[in-house]
């Protein structure tokens, strides 16, 4: 295993917090930006979920939601986030709406071409 030569436990994108898994992936005023975004767009599709990292980090959601959760629809756009967060890890810059909503689409599109593969486009029009 190799080791890591770590000097400073701050996170690398420069906002000077303590680097944590839970910062680097939701809290980072870097990523933010993202997240609340993401919100937006929920809210758009009537999708009411409060906002915790435990939804998109950990793929558990409320017991007792607000509105009804459409896990089919909410997955991907939060997959497609942390595919886009990722990508720039270790930049200190912020994650491109634009490059989220490339990586949903591309994930959409592979979904598709595998329902007809599978010869079960009715399971990918339902989602």
């Amino acid at each position: 295993m190799a080791a890591i030569n770590k000097s400073s436990n701050k996170c690398w994108r420069g906002c000077g917090e303590k680097e944590t898994l839970v910062h680097c992936w939701w809290e980072c005023r870097l990523v933010q930006p993202l997240w609340k975004t993401l919100w937006c767009y929920l809210k758009k599709l009537k999708i009411k979920l409060s906002f915790d990292p435990v939804i998109p980090l950990l793929g558990i959601y409320p017991k007792k939601p607000e509105t009804p959760i459409r896990k089919n629809i909410c997955t991907p756009i939060f997959v497609a986030a942390l595919f886009t967060i990722a990508k720039i890890w270790k930049q200190p810059k912020c994650p491109s709406v634009d490059k989220w909503i490339k990586k949903l689409w591309y994930i959409y599109t592979m979904e598709y071409y595998a329902a007809v593969r599978k010869k079960d486009l009715l399971s990918f029009e339902m989602t």
